[in-house]
C-alpha cells in the first residue's frame, strides 16, 4: 500500500491563502503551558479538550506545589480520555492498516491510535515547527517507522487516494472549509473507511452564531461552523454518520476544572463555559463511514 514521505521536509506546503497563512504563524509561535505541561507528564501532547467526570479531590490539597501538579495531572488525563474515545470509534484496525490524522498538532493523537491497534500513522498540520516537534517524539518513543507527521495542508494532502482505513480530525475542523476537508478524508479513505471527528460547533436552534462563540473565534483565529454544516457536508462527501454523541455535558466538568488552573488558565475558559450552558454552542462526536 503507497505510504507517505518521512519527515517535514518532503512536501512543501501547497500555496495557502492569507487567513491559512496566519493560522500557521500562529502555531508556529504558540507555547501554551496548557498543550506544553500537561504534554511533558507522558510525551503524549494533545490540542483539544477533554471530556469525562473529575476527581475533585485535586482541588484540596494543601500543598500548593503537589495541588498544581495533581491539576495538571487530571486536565491531561481528561484530554486523554477524549483521545482514546475518538480511537475506539476508528473502526476494526489491523497493524497493516493506515490512518490519517488532520491537523494533528504536535501527534498525540496518532500515538494514541498506533498504541491501540499497532496501525501506521500520517499526521498533518499547517506548522512546521509542529510536526518537527511531533517526529521528534515518535522518534524518542521509537514509532517512528509507523507514526510520521508531516508538514502539509490537510485540504490537499498529496496523499494517495484510498489509501487510508480511518481519519480524523480532533478540534481542527473550525479551521477549514467542511466541503474541501470531508472531499480529502472521502478521497482518501477506502470503501467503508471511517471518518470521526470531535468539534465544537454551534446551535443552530439558537439562532446565528452567539457573542460568545465570536469570541471563541477571535482568541483562536477560528471560524466555528453550525452543526448543521457538518451532517450536510459529509453527506455530500459520501461520509454516512454511523454514531453521533452530544458531549457537552461530558466537556463542561473540563473547562470547570480548567478556570480553577491558574497555572494554565488562558483566559476563554468563561467563555467556553456560558456558550455550553446557554445552549448556543455544543461539543459533538460524529462516525461516519465512506460509502
Amino acid at each position: 500500500m503507497p505510504i507517505a514521505e518521512t519527515g517535514t521536509t518532503a512536501s512543501r506546503v501547497p500555496t495557502q491563502s492569507t487567513y491559512q497563512n496566519r493560522v500557521a504563524e500562529y502555531w508556529n509561535a504558540e507555547e501554551n503551558p496548557v498543550n506544553l505541561e500537561l504534554g511533558r507528564l507522558d510525551g503524549l501532547y494533545h490540542h483539544h479538550y477533554g471530556v469525562g467526570d473529575v476527581d475533585w479531590s485535586v482541588l484540596e490539597d494543601p500543598d500548593a506545589a503537589r495541588r498544581r501538579e495533581r491539576i495538571t495531572e487530571e486536565l491531561h488525563r481528561l484530554e486523554h480520555t477524549q483521545a482514546e474515545l475518538l480511537a475506539a470509534r476508528l473502526g476494526s484496525l489491523t497493524p497493516d492498516d493506515r490512518v490519517f490524522d488532520a491537523g494533528c498538532g504536535r501527534g498525540g493523537g496518532s500515538v494514541v491510535a498506533h498504541l491501540r491497534y499497532g496501525c501506521h500513522a500520517d499526521g498533518v498540520t499547517i506548522s512546521g515547527k509542529q510536526a518537527d516537534f511531533a517526529n521528534e517524539q515518535a522518534r524518542a518513543r521509537g514509532i517512528d517507522d509507523k507514526v510520521r507527521y508531516h508538514c502539509r495542508n490537510m485540504l490537499d494532502t498529496g496523499f494517495a487516494s484510498g489509501a487510508y482505513a480511518a481519519s480524523w480530525n480532533n478540534e481542527s475542523t473550525m479551521y477549514v472549509e467542511l466541503e474541501l476537508l470531508f472531499a480529502e478524508h472521502a478521497r482518501l479513505l477506502r470503501r467503508g473507511g471511517r471518518y470521526v471527528v470531535i468539534t465544537g460547533c454551534y446551535n443552530d436552534t439558537y439562532g446565528q452564531a452567539s457573542r460568545e462563540v465570536s469570541l471563541i473565534n477571535a482568541h483562536y483565529i477560528c471560524d466555528i461552523h453550525p452543526r448543521s454544516a457538518y451532517f450536510r457536508a459529509l453527506a455530500r462527501n459520501r461520509l454516512v454518520p454511523v454514531h453521533v454523541q452530544d458531549l457537552t455535558d461530558a466537556t463542561i466538568p473540563y473547562w470547570e476544572l480548567r478556570k480553577q488552573a491558574d497555572h494554565l488558565v488562558t483566559g476563554i475558559e468563561d467563555t467556553f463555559l456560558t456558550a455550553y450552558k446557554n445552549g448556543s454552542f455544543q461539543y459533538l462526536l460524529i462516525a461516519a463511514d465512506r460509502v
